[in-house]
């Protein structure tokens, strides 16, 4: 469905109803809300509307879904799949709204509005006496409302979830302009529908989520942090099984990653260094907190002993402060930024049953091969939820811009063995612009029909996000 483009008295209205600082037509303040950081899209928009509470927002939403000219929300704008780059449709910052609006201890609760960052929010919760769990690496700007659009996952899924399984309640604009008020603190209510699940996830098309209240959890004393180096990818799923069952389930982080992205960042990323005295074909990063003081150092030091008896780990390094710790993470954190000076590849976020991650990479590398002989594979990811960041780069010396004329070809080679596996061609970072199509080769009929009925009866002018899902 094809939506208008603002008249100007359209934009005037706008304007007026968000006031002075509510708006602007400023090129120079715009042009950084309309690329992302892979530089896929470059977008336009005639007005950028910066709202400063909810009220501001469904006004504007009201005015746009009376004339039908279409929105896209955006957060942080650390979206990876270009779901939040306009084309041509007005474009909601939430950068403004950024107040902290409750935290009660007791409830583990904090309610937040939806531009706050997502470290302010863990910040927030830390000042309480208390931990949100949620960490990736765009923490700084990603937003708490970007990422419940995305549900975003990060690096602590294995024990705290995703986005999803971090809210407890939203205040969202719908399409129509009303205000959805559901900002409880209730663990539990089963009294039909739960609608704040249906906008978790769904990249801005059903409404303009304006807060969110968060769980909170308790802060652990005491947390421990290795790398260790492994000659398969399969012994790090044995590796996470016997992590699992020597902690108690203490296991927040454990993170895969291949040679090659390993050797990028060191090379590509000032700073870093060899983690260990050897140089494994395969790392892990695991991360242990616990309760109990000084109980994550003794449980990391019981599982690499088990590890190494039971010939799981070649290697291991145990950080012993916290400026070691930071910087056995950001060997991790920057792999997605040192694979870009290479001159670009497939970059593919995907997730299959966790034990048979390692047939997956197997499988996927062998079609890689037969596609494209001689292409580099840098495989890293999240082994305790089955996401792998499965990235392609073209092979030393091959021609970069044919190789990147490549690109759809070559990702659904990978989607293709995900699909075989019952995997998601995206884990993490939603569809956007880049998969939207594409992900009705690996839906069925009946997922797509009821997705798309879904918007239609909340979003009948299909003005939120139009370009997205379908």
């Amino acid at each position: 469905m094809q939506t208008p483009a603002p008249s100007t008295a359209v934009l005037d209205e706008l304007k007026a109803a968000l006031g002075p600082g509510g708006w602007t037509q400023d090129p120079d303040v715009i042009a950084p809300h309309l690329t992302e950081w892979r530089n896929r899209w470059t977008g336009d928009t005639p007005i950028l509307l910066t709202p400063r509470s909810t009220e501001e927002v469904a006004r504007a939403v009201t005015i746009c879904a009376r004339e039908g000219v279409a929105i896209t929300p955006q957060g942080g704008g650390t979206g990876l799949v270009g779901g939040q780059v306009p084309f041509g449709e007005v474009l909601l910052s939430m950068k403004k709204m950024r107040a902290v609006r409750d935290v009660t201890a007791l409830d583990d609760a904090m309610t937040v509005e939806a531009g706050l960052t997502l470290l302010e929010a863990q910040q927030t919760a830390t000042a309480a006496g208390r931990y949100f769990p949620l960490s990736l690496a765009a923490e700084g700007s990603a937003t708490v409302g970007g990422v419940i659009s995305t549900n975003a996952g990060g690096t602590q899924v294995l024990r705290y979830g995703m986005m999803r399984d971090l809210v407890l309640g939203l205040e969202a604009v719908m399409p129509n302009g009303e205000i959805f008020n559901g900002l409880k603190r209730l663990r539990k209510d089963n009294t039909g529908y739960d609608l704040k699940q249906l906008l978790i996830g769904a990249e801005g098309t059903l409404g303009v989520v304006t807060a969110a209240t968060l769980k909170l959890f308790p802060i652990m004393r005491s947390r421990a942090v290795a790398i260790v180096g492994l000659e398969t990818a399969a012994a790090s799923v044995e590796l996470l099984a016997r992590a699992k069952a020597e902690t108690g389930g203490g296991v927040e982080a454990f993170e895969l990653m291949k040679r090659l992205g390993m050797e990028l960042v060191l090379k590509n990323i000032p700073d870093t260094r060899e983690p260990l005295d050897s140089t494994p074909d395969w790392y892990v990063l695991i991360e242990i907190a616990s309760g109990t003081p000084g109980g994550a150092e003794a449980q990391m030091e019981a599982l690499l002993e088990v590890a190494f008896e039971q010939g799981l780990i070649t290697d291991a390094a145990i950080a012993q402060n916290d400026a070691q710790r930071a910087a056995f993470w950001r060997l991790r954190e920057e792999h997605s930024a040192a694979l870009k000076p290479e001159g670009g590849g497939w970059k593919h976020d995907v997730s299959v049953p966790i034990s048979r991650i390692a047939e997956f990479i197997d499988e996927a590398s062998a079609a890689v091969e037969r596609f494209h002989p001689g292409a580099r594979i840098s495989v890293f990811g999240h082994v305790g939820d089955g996401n792998l960041h499965y990235d392609i780069l073209p092979g030393v010396g091959q021609d970069i811009p044919a190789f990147i004329g490549r690109w759809k070809e070559g990702s659904q080679v990978v989607h293709d063995v995900v699909g075989t596996y019952d995997g998601s061609i995206s884990a993490e970072h939603g569809l956007g612009r880049l998969k939207t199509e594409e992900v009705k080769r690996y839906k069925s009929r009946l997922e797509i029909e009821t997705m798309a009925a879904l918007r239609r009866a909340i979003d009948p002018k299909r003005i939120m996000n139009p370009a997205v899902l379908f």
